[in-house]
């Protein structure tokens, strides 16, 4: 668990590296900072074309080697941005996005076959605990690292950690992989996709799965546009430092990781639609409360505005898998983390890019941080619409 949770740590990079130093590469590379949320959108794509194999690359190499491979490609991927192209931005998003999109369904598949039952939700959120870590990591450093030594050197230090990461997960390879399957063949893409898209079959046949996989969707537009998007927006419109700002992120990072085990504790006594439903309504009120922050206000109502958000639009990811995994057919997690996955990255190819857009037609951040807001609000009230379903 700890070696997955330092996993999800070091793949955050390829998330957060660029939108963290947006404003920096933006000056040189001549484009707006406000377009992070492209970036996010083409991690997503990438992880599209590369999530659907995943399920046979686990069976072929085993969940640690899938691992391995996909942290060491995003250091090769994370680096191209240094070229700070316009191209090279693209290509290297798009690649991050290939590199990482097996990640989640190799940790589900290695948790679930040694998580206790009563303990699911906490086991599965402290894993998760490495994406709110990682993003605090990357938020707190990069910056610090890029006023000293230039942004540069910000990215090429996010691609060491993920390398090193690979390079750490060696000594697990023989003990976890030992089930793999040598002759499992690999397929082909058109094949994996078939496999993917039958996947999805599973949310049509169990509709609690179908309101949780979306009710993830509209949650991680929220967590997303708000993770690529506080930094760029404390600088832009609010004056902020890029240091002071990117310290802001990690606290709001801070604050989701002790949520996410926190909301795990919890839904392993009340169950996970109570606190699923909470964490949507509560992420809606804090939407707006960025949505109203100025100029005007004092730093420690912006901080605190962001950890609220943290604290609830990035805490709920780990009740969520936990919970798929239980509702998940006989032998289908990996096959259902999957198809849930697929549905989510499909929504974050419209999501990010809605805000990037929203905020080049208004000249402001409002109408983006509102949108994190009304995403919330409908997950909220779709996940408590649907019946609670014991697993049989």
């Amino acid at each position: 668990m700890f070696a997955l949770l330092g996993v999800h740590l070091a793949g955050m990079g390829v998330f957060l590296a660029v939108p963290v130093l947006a404003p920096a590469i933006a000056i040189e590379a001549g484009i707006p900072a406000a377009l992070a949320g492209v970036h996010t959108a083409l991690v997503y794509a990438g992880a599209l074309v590369s999530g659907p194999l995943a399920g046979a690359f686990i069976r072929r190499y085993g969940g640690i080697r899938v691992l391995q491979a996909g942290l060491a490609f995003c250091g090769l991927a994370v680096a191209i941005s240094a070229l700070a192209h316009p191209v090279a931005l693209v290509a290297s998003a798009f690649a991050c996005g290939l590199g990482h999109g097996p990640v989640t369904p190799a940790g589900s598949h290695l948790l679930a076959q040694k998580a206790p039952a009563n303990r699911r939700s906490l086991i599965f959120s402290l894993k998760q605990c490495g994406v709110p870590a990682g993003a605090m990591l990357i938020a707190a450093v990069t910056p610090v690292i890029a006023q000293a030594y230039g942004w540069r050197a910000g990215i090429l230090a996010v691609a060491g950690l993920l390398v090193v990461a690979a390079v750490v997960l060696q000594p697990l390879r023989g003990p976890l992989d030992a089930e793999r399957d040598r002759t499992a063949r690999l397929g082909n893409l058109r094949a994996a996709w078939g496999a993917a898209l039958g996947s999805l079959a599973i949310l049509r046949e169990v509709p609690v799965l179908r309101r949780l996989t979306v009710m993830s969707a509209l949650y991680g537009v929220s967590q997303f546009c708000f993770s690529s998007f506080f930094v760029v927006f404390q600088v832009e419109a609010l004056g902020v430092p890029l240091t002071e700002a990117g310290f802001r992120l990690a606290l709001a990072q801070a604050a989701g990781m002790v949520g996410r085990v926190g909301w795990g504790l919890l839904a392993d006594r009340t169950g996970a639609r109570p606190v699923l439903t909470g964490l949507g309504l509560a992420t809606a009120v804090a939407g707006l409360a960025l949505l109203l922050a100025g100029p005007g206000w004092p730093g420690v109502f912006v901080t605190l505005a962001g950890m609220a958000m943290g604290a609830t639009a990035i805490g709920w990811n780990g009740v969520f898998l936990a919970e798929t995994a239980r509702l998940a057919p006989h032998g289908q997690v990996g096959a259902t983390t999957a198809a849930a996955g697929f549905v989510f990255g499909a929504c974050m190819l419209v999501g990010p890019p809605t805000f990037s857009a929203l905020v080049q037609a208004s000249g402001g951040y409002s109408l983006g941080f509102g949108l994190c807001a009304m995403t919330a609000l409908v997950g909220a009230v779709l996940v408590h619409g649907g019946r609670a379903v014991a697993k049989t």
